[in-house]
């Protein structure tokens, strides 16, 4: 039972290119998110009357689907959060966003009294699910570095935004005291003031309140060209920070231990578990080789039927070294706050194009798997595929 809810629970995750389930499951719940879509936008059209028994018979099949793929992340939660208990992880994916999103994406169809508004409103729900299948690949590199950008500089957005806010109240009570007198039905308060500082200081200007008075629109002008300014700050901090985000990145990639390589030596303890296995047996990628065995003083060319033996030294190389479609070994040393230290493999942000394909921690060698937690010290040995280049 357990084997199995390990592999239900490797299905509904992101898929690989390798598992055919896992990819079969994304594609169709990708399809039932965008039928959803299709059902909010074209309900809106008269055109639909005809086939609104066909779309709500698509939409409760979809939200039966929402509900089953909800009940099957609620039990097998466990391994989305290996280092909590049952009981915890199942809260803890609950009360996350996505868990949340999850539950909203089918309760309402069936609690209508509870949710008035679901019918429409809540429906949206099942689009922002999407955002999940966006955890891979470059999206997922951009949508960390948008949320390390604006932690980094929430100080300084809180203070302009802080700027703004008092930059709007003033002007809201200077046009209040300009206008009022010209215009009482339009300028009636303070508040009415504050809606014209915010139409004009954000450049939205939906015109609906404006001055009249010489006074008035002089002050608006000085407003005008404030509110180009005021806008700007928080774009500079944010630009700042992408440029220095990026900066620190390519430094890290420099500087944090991170070597390409086209070989590796791997040292064959005798509790190794490919100690004893011929060379033709192991589980490596295609693309991944092995080049030669050193035997002590002996160099040995393997083949499929050669048996490695303890103390023996396993040299790894990388299909594709030149430019041709191949793959990149890479080593990776995780110091003290690397972002890896201290989580397991199968929690690891990592593009789908790369594997790991061993841990060297110590002296020893450690094979990789979803459970194990790197620490630091460790060198991890990765590939990835490298894209062909154009000719």
């Amino acid at each position: 039972m357990e084997a199995r809810k390990k592999r239900i629970f490797d299905i509904i995750q992101i898929g690989n290119r390798q598992d055919l389930p896992s990819r079969l499951f994304d594609v169709g719940l990708i399809a039932m998110i965008l039928a959803n879509l299709f059902i909010a936008v074209f309900s809106t059209f008269d055109s639909s009357v005809p086939y609104r028994d066909t779309m709500a018979a698509v939409e409760l099949v979809t939200v039966v689907c929402f509900a089953a793929e909800y009940a099957l992340r609620v039990w097998t939660a466990e391994y989305l959060y290996p280092k909590l208990t049952r009981g915890r992880a199942t809260v803890r994916y609950m009360t996350s966003f996505s868990g949340v999103v999850d539950l909203l994406s089918f309760l309402p169809y069936f609690l209508p009294v509870f949710f008035p508004s679901g019918v429409v409103v809540f429906r949206m729900f099942r689009v922002v699910r999407i955002l999940r299948l966006f955890r891979v690949n470059a999206y997922y590199d951009a949508l960390n570095v948008i949320a390390d950008v604006v932690r980094s500089k929430k100080d300084q957005l809180i203070s302009s935004i802080f700027i703004i806010l008092v930059l709007m109240v003033a002007a809201s009570l200077c046009m209040y005291s300009l206008e009022h007198e010209a215009q009482p039905e339009v300028f009636r308060n303070a508040f009415s003031g504050f809606w014209w500082a915010v139409s004009t200081l954000l450049t939205v200007g939906y015109g609906d309140i404006y001055p009249i008075t010489a006074a008035g629109r002089a002050f608006g002008t000085v407003l005008t060209f404030l509110g180009v300014g005021m806008v700007a700050i928080p774009t500079g901090i944010l630009s700042a920070g992408f440029v220095e985000q990026y900066t620190r990145l390519k430094d890290q990639g420099d500087d944090d231990g991170v070597t390409d390589i086209r070989f590796v030596r791997l040292a064959l303890g005798p509790d190794h578990p490919w100690t004893g296995r011929p060379v033709g047996q192991l589980p490596l990628p295609p693309e991944l080789i092995p080049a030669v065995i050193q035997r002590g003083a002996e160099v040995i060319v393997p083949r499929a039927d050669t048996a490695l033996a303890p103390g023996d030294g396993l040299v790894l190389g990388a299909l594709g070294s030149r430019d041709e479609a191949g793959i990149t070994l890479r080593e990776v040393t995780l110091r003290p706050g690397h972002p890896w230290a201290g989580l397991p493999i199968g929690q690891l942000d990592i593009s789908r194009r790369a594997r790991i394909v061993m841990v060297r921690r110590g002296d020893g060698l450690v094979t990789p798997g979803e459970e194990l937690v790197l620490a630091p010290g460790d060198t991890v040995l990765l590939y990835a595929d490298r894209p062909r280049r154009e000719k």
